[in-house]
């Protein structure tokens, strides 16, 4: 699988045309960035992965040798990815500060990391669109709280 893959902050645009009234599952937290990796696909939009300090599902990619984790259940939250195809929601002129061991473990893990981001993503298209439904519980424990009902104009669904 071909990609390109980097970490940002999503720009102060998109939390504009995103608010938190009307797209309650985005993670808005005022004065905090939503710093993610940014996947780029060959589909025409980015998958945003956002940094979590603690997750209590398994729908992520879980830090283990990291100093935080082994306080919190922090990594690379799935269910709260953003779909995006406009650059202006990608924040490149403020860098993105993540913790340095949680970037080193991303980057050792990175082919992981992206193939269960595009996978996840995909798992819930074919679904929503009926080519792989999924059983109603598994897509609830999956999909329950998932952002990914927000672009479905994006994803084409």
């Amino acid at each position: 699988m071909d990609y390109l893959s980097q970490v940002y902050l999503l720009s102060a645009k998109f939390i504009q045309d995103y608010p938190a009234n009307t797209y309650p599952e985005l993670m808005h937290k005022q004065g905090r960035p939503y710093a993610c990796l940014l996947i780029e696909t060959c589909d025409g939009f980015f998958i945003c992965v956002p940094f979590r300090s603690a997750i209590n599902h398994n729908n992520a990619f879980l830090f283990k040798g990291t100093a935080r984790s082994q306080k919190t259940r922090s990594g690379l939250d799935y269910s709260k990815i953003v779909i995006i195809s406009n650059p202006d929601y990608i924040d490149s002129s403020t860098p993105a500060v993540v913790d340095k061991d949680e970037y080193n473990e991303m980057m050792t893990h990175l082919p992981q990391i992206v193939k269960e981001a595009v996978s996840y993503v995909k798992t819930y298209i074919n679904h929503v669109n009926g080519t792989a439904p999924l059983h109603p519980r598994q897509f609830s424990r999956q999909y329950g709280y998932t952002t990914l009902a927000y672009f479905h104009g994006i994803l084409g669904i």
